[in-house]
């Protein structure tokens, strides 16, 4: 769900302080195109949100959600949007949210 080692990179590459500044602004930004998709799937949209979360999430280590918004933004691309499961990828971000919060907590201990 999480990659942690990718997580790890990251911290490496900018240190603890700017990645203790990057997570809070990466789960903002990721709140915000996710709360509006639980509000209103807007189908024009769609492709574009999924590719913000899709990158934002490889960048963080959010690989289950980055792999599903990757899925649901190429069928958005070929125009099926309304086939996406917009319900599964929010799901996936709150349940890959969970785990990365508690897996930082407990220093990525599962």
């Amino acid at each position: 769900m999480i990659d942690w080692q990718r997580v790890t990179s990251l911290r490496s590459e900018i240190g603890e302080e700017d990645f203790e500044e990057v997570v809070p602004l990466f789960l903002e930004e990721v709140a915000e195109i996710t709360d509006a998709l639980r509000a209103d799937v807007n189908l024009s949209a769609l492709e574009a949100n999924l590719h913000a979360l899709k990158g934002s999430a490889m960048n963080l280590g959010f690989s289950d959600f980055s792999s599903l918004c990757h899925t649901g933004e190429a069928m958005a691309a070929s125009g099926n949007a309304a086939s996406v499961d917009v319900a599964a990828i929010l799901n996936s971000f709150d349940a890959s949210k969970d785990a990365f919060l508690n897996g930082l907590a407990g220093e990525y201990a599962a």
